[in-house]
């Protein structure tokens, strides 16, 4: 079912109908007596650890089984007998005959069938014995008409299989395997081993967790869908082993996003500040655009007061050269608003609590300051007219491109990075917020696009999760260090 509900988000349906390995078991069965028939499949009786002594090595060939030249008759009869449910689990199976001595290990009289007395999902108790995924493959494919069977390179060995399989019977067509390789992406693990690793032992907080890269998670992230199709229309498919640097991902996210998602200002770390030449008892309205290329959308309203927040981080009391945002006695340009100059710094146990600032009203809505230039423009919200929200901001999972690959036991759990999330409550946001649904991506100015996270927000406490950073920070840092290196 989660399958299914990603596959359409994704934008995909099924022309006609979804389809089963279990709508062919009948069928497959017939093949399975036709084999036989024909002389190319036997009933095996030696048990699973005998089966793989004689299966030989890499190096060494296999040898026949005593009971490979049972007769057609006695064949049939035992696999009969194996449908009806005469024989315990792991009594028989049915092997082709191919050649145990071929160097490629799957043509070693591969196992077609096991006894499996268990109920199946969808056929409940009919068969009490179940092909196996190699034998299935192929002739589900030609039962459907599939003309090509697209795989990964690792099934590449498993192809003469394939093919032998649909020449030995009667199959209504003979559909072509092609291989191509993988998804390898950096920072990240995509294996279902290891995901299923990293579910089971808490290293995170679901499928869905947003740090994985499933698309219950990327979605959970606010990854648009186009988003993830733009991406893979980018990479293209190839038949080489590649890992693709996960930037190119977030550079989708990012391009699709800027094209769709409304804009808002929020202060993630909010530092006061007082306008101390702004009347107490008044407001001022401003109207910018929810997305400043659509105007459908329309505006949003934006309240300016005596009182405000600004980011802690755009403020410095002693500031760096070229830090072109808010310091004593320098000035900067609020967003959509006036211009703002910090006059005093107000402490408490020694840190810095309040900022105190006079306004210039001759430079609201952006005309330029009278004599003055300035270089920095800040996000703001109103203290009186903003919405506390709780923020996550999600980082890479792994502080390694390749996860486990220095380790000396291939321990990739042991690259897990752990900064790969931090929560931030209190966060200030504007009211337009309140408007966001479930799974809703917003631009917040100068930060990032976000998403109302669609599993634990609520109307009076609201979770956003970070879905990229307007700018690749992490790729930043690793330039800063090579330069430095």
């Amino acid at each position: 079912e989660g399958i299914l509900k990603d596959v359409r988000w994704l934008g995909y349906e099924w022309e006609e109908r979804l389809t089963y390995a279990s709508d062919y078991f009948e069928k497959l069965y017939e093949f399975a007596e036709e084999l036989i028939k024909n002389g190319k499949a036997y009933v095996e009786s030696l048990n699973a650890e005998e089966i793989r002594k004689y299966r030989g090595t890499l190096t060494n060939p296999g040898k026949n089984s005593p009971f490979r030249e049972r007769s057609i008759e006695e064949n049939l009869n035992l696999f009969r007998k194996m449908r009806t449910g005469d024989f315990e689990d792991g009594t028989h199976v049915l092997r082709a005959r191919i050649d145990m001595s071929s160097p490629n290990m799957n043509l070693r009289d591969p196992v077609l069938y096991r006894i499996r007395k268990v109920s199946h999902l969808r056929t409940e108790n009919k068969w009490c014995i179940y092909p196996l995924y190699d034998f299935t493959h192929g002739l589900s494919d030609a039962l459907e008409g599939v003309t090509h069977s697209l795989c990964t390179l690792e099934f590449e060995d498993h192809r003469p299989l394939y093919d032998w399989i649909l020449n030995e019977v009667s199959a209504p067509c003979l559909p072509r395997q092609i291989e191509f390789s993988r998804l390898n992406l950096h920072y990240t693990v995509l294996s279902k081993r290891k995901l299923v690793k990293l579910v089971d032992e808490g290293y995170v907080n679901g499928w869905d967790d947003p740090r994985m890269l499933t698309l219950s998670g990327l979605r959970r992230r606010g990854y648009p869908a186009s988003a993830i199709r733009l991406f893979c229309d980018r990479i293209g498919i190839s038949k080489s082993e590649n890992n693709i640097d996960i930037s190119l991902l977030e550079d989708c996210a990012r391009e699709t996003l800027d094209k769709t998602a409304p804009r808002a200002m929020a202060v993630l770390r909010p530092l006061k500040v007082v306008i101390t030449n702004f009347p107490e008892d008044q407001t001022e309205e401003f109207k910018p655009a929810r997305h400043p290329k659509i105007p459908e959308m329309g505006t949003r309203n934006l309240t300016f007061s005596r009182e405000i927040y600004i980011d802690k981080d755009d403020f410095r009391e002693n500031p760096p050269p070229k830090f072109f945002r808010l310091s004593p006695g320098n000035e900067v340009r609020l967003r959509y608003a006036y211009v703002i100059r910090c006059d005093e710094v107000i402490y408490k146990d020694g840190k810095i609590t309040e900022l105190r600032c006079s306004y210039d009203k001759e430079t609201r809505s952006g005309a330029k300051a009278k004599g003055r230039k300035v270089k920095g423009v800040i996000h703001w919200v109103s203290a009186k007219n903003s919405v506390s929200a709780k923020v996550r901001l999600y980082d890479r999972l792994f502080s390694s491109p390749f996860p486990g690959r220095n380790e000396p036991d291939g321990n990739f759990v042991k690259d897990l990075n752990p900064e790969s999330i931090e929560t931030i409550s209190n966060c200030k946001v504007e009211e337009c917020i309140l408007e966001a649904k479930p799974e809703e991506v917003l631009q917040f100015e100068r930060i990032g696009y976000f998403c109302l996270d669609s599993k634990v927000s609520h109307h009076d406490a609201r979770v956003f999760n970070r879905t990229v950073t307007l700018r690749d920070t992490w790729a930043k840092m690793e330039e800063e260090q090579k330069r430095k290196h």
